[in-house]
């Protein structure tokens, strides 16, 4: 086995926490490209990202085109920074089909970051007007109500980043 197999990386974090920052250095590594999320909703759905049960219908719809590709990528000898948010066990159970299907090794890159610091960032970021999203405090709060930490039990490689 190469030193380096292709691997899948994963993150998880709540809005604002550094997700994109970190798979941009993560996708600075030979062999490696990042599948971000926001980017494919953002110009596959224009306008039509207002809702949760908006991203989730789009969400669910791009997850079941992007899946075979990751494996492919994967299999063929890529390194893949899937910048979807891995941020419930669903959403990660998903993620595991997808390294297991490629016989990749994974990493889960956990982001834990405080609420008020996640909220901070958030405002700066919708000053900015470059994120493909606008997201309020209370978008955030929702959004935050469905996050569940990685847990032992789950099996992922999980390493943690605070700030």
């Amino acid at each position: 086995m190469s030193p380096n197999p292709p691997t899948l990386h994963l993150v998880c974090g709540k809005i604002a926490a550094g997700k994109s920052t970190l798979t941009a250095e993560l996708a600075r590594r030979p062999s490696t490209v990042v599948v971000a999320e926001d980017e494919w909703l953002a110009r596959l759905y224009p306008g039509e990202q207002t809702t949760l049960a908006d991203y989730v219908r789009n969400s669910s719809r791009l997850r079941a085109v992007m899946g075979p590709h990751v494996v492919a990528l994967l299999r063929a000898g890529v390194s893949v920074v899937l910048d979807f948010p891995a941020n419930t066990v669903k959403s990660r159970a998903w993620m595991r089909d997808l390294f297991e299907a490629a016989g990749a090794p994974h990493r889960l890159h956990h982001l834990d970051v405080p609420d008020e610091v996640c909220k901070a960032r958030l405002r700066a970021r919708n000053a900015e007007g470059r994120h493909a999203f606008t997201v309020t405090d209370e978008e955030f709060d929702l959004f935050t109500s469905y996050f569940v930490a990685p847990t032992a039990e789950e099996g992922f490689d999980v390493i943690v980043h605070r700030p």
